[in-house]
C-alpha cells in the first residue's frame, strides 16, 4: 500500500511527522491530494486533551485536487479542485434517514474514520468533494469549512434581512460569522474582539462596531446601539473550558424574544442561570458543522459567496507552513501575540 506523510500527536504534548499507509479510494470514493489545510480551534483543544498517540491524522478544513476515484465515480472528476467535507458527508452511508435529510454528520452508520487533512492525502465520498471551480485559491478552499459552519448557524438562527446581529468572539468562527451575517443581509453587526488583529478583521468583514468583551460598559453599549432593546440575534463563538461568561453576555445583550445561536464548543459543564432567558423568552439554538437546509448545502453556499467575491476571507490567513513544520504551525496558532488569526498548512 502506498505511503504518505502525516502529522500525528505522539501523546507527549507534541506532534510528529510520520510516514503512514495511504488509504486507496473504495467504491464511491475520491482520493484527494491535499493542497491547503486550516488549523481550527477545535484542533488546538483536541491536542490539549489527548493522552494517547494518534494513529490517524486530524484536520477538517481541507482543499485539494482529486487524483484518483473509486468504482462508480465519474473518471472526469480526476483533476477537479475541491473542498472536502471531511466530518460528516465524507464517510456517511448516504441512505439512512439523517442522510436523506442532508444531515450527514448525524448518520449512525458512518464508515470508519479514515484520517483527516493533516496529511498529504485524504479519502472521502466523492459526493462530499465540492467543486471550487477554477478561480478560487487553495487558501480560500480551505476556508470553505469554517464559513459553512457560520452560514449554517445564521440559517439555523433564522436571520432576517435587517436584523441586528451580535457576534461574541472574533476568532476564526467569529470572523466567518460576521462575514456570513453581512452576506445574508444583516443590518447592524456588533462584534466583540480580544486581540487587535481580530478587531481589524472584524471591521473589514462587516462589523459596524467592535467592542472589548472585558469592558464594563459593553452591555450598555449594545443596548444604546439598539434603542435599549438588545440584539435580535447573538452568536456565541467562543465556548471554552468551564466559563459561562459569553453565555451570560449573550443573554444580557439580546432582546426579549431574541435568538441566541451557540457555535462555540463548551468542553466542560458550565453553570447557567436560566431565569433571565426564561423571563426574556429567548430561544437558544445550538448549531454544529453543516448540512443541507432548504435544498442547499452550507458548503455550496460558502463556495458561491467566496467564488462570486461577495465574501473575501483571504485576509484571515496570517501564517502558512509546510506540513513538515506542523509543530511550529500549532505553536503559532496557539500564541495570539504572533498576530495569528488563521494558520494554514500548504502542501
Amino acid at each position: 500500500m502506498p505511503k504518505m506523510l502525516a502529522a500525528l500527536y505522539n501523546g507527549l504534548d507534541t506532534v510528529e511527522i510520520k510516514r503512514i499507509e495511504r488509504l486507496d479510494p473504495g467504491p464511491g470514493d475520491a482520493l484527494v491530494r491535499v493542497r491547503a489545510e486550516g488549523i481550527c480551534g477545535s484542533d488546538l483543544n483536541q491536542y490539549r486533551k489527548l493522552t494517547e498517540p494518534e494513529t490517524l491524522p486530524a484536520g477538517h478544513e481541507t482543499a485539494g485536487e482529486i487524483v484518483e476515484v473509486g468504482d462508480g465515480v465519474d473518471p472526469a472528476r480526476v483533476g477537479q479542485r475541491v473542498a472536502v467535507e471531511v466530518v460528516g458527508h465524507g464517510k456517511a452511508c448516504l441512505t439512512c434517514w439523517y442522510c436523506r435529510q442532508g444531515q450527514y454528520r448525524n448518520c449512525p452508520d458512518k464508515g470508519d474514520y479514515a484520517g483527516g487533512g493533516f496529511a498529504e492525502y485524504v479519502t472521502r465520498n466523492a459526493d462530499a468533494c465540492y467543486s471550487l471551480g477554477d478561480t478560487m485559491t487553495w487558501e480560500e478552499g480551505a476556508l470553505v469549512e469554517p464559513l459553512a459552519v457560520s452560514i449554517r448557524g445564521m440559517r439555523r438562527g433564522g436571520l432576517i434581512a435587517g436584523d441586528t446581529v451580535l457576534v461574541l468572539g472574533a476568532g476564526n468562527i467569529g470572523l466567518t460569522a460576521i462575514a456570513a451575517a453581512r452576506a445574508l443581509g444583516a443590518g447592524t453587526i456588533i462584534a466583540t474582539a480580544r486581540h487587535a488583529q481580530q478587531a481589524g478583521l472584524a471591521k473589514r468583514f462587516g462589523a459596524d462596531v467592535v467592542l472589548d468583551p472585558d469592558s464594563d460598559d459593553a452591555t450598555e453599549t449594545v443596548h444604546d446601539l439598539t434603542g435599549g432593546r438588545g440584539a435580535d440575534i447573538a452568536v456565541e463563538t467562543v465556548g471554552g473550558f468551564g466559563s459561562n461568561a459569553t453565555l451570560v453576555q449573550a443573554v444580557d445583550m439580546t432582546r426579549v424574544m431574541g435568538r441566541i445561536v451557540v457555535l462555540g464548543v463548551f468542553h466542560d459543564p458550565v453553570p447557567t442561570d436560566w431565569m433571565e432567558p426564561l423571563l426574556k423568552e429567548q430561544s437558544f439554538i445550538f448549531s454544529v458543522c453543516y448540512g443541507i437546509m432548504d435544498g442547499r448545502h452550507d458548503f455550496e453556499m460558502a463556495i458561491d459567496f467566496m467564488g462570486s467575491g461577495k465574501i473575501d476571507l483571504k485576509p484571515m490567513v496570517t501564517h502558512t507552513y509546510p506540513l513538515t513544520e506542523m509543530p511550529q504551525a500549532l505553536a503559532t496558532a496557539y500564541d495570539k501575540t504572533t498576530g495569528s488569526v488563521k494558520v494554514q498548512l500548504r502542501m
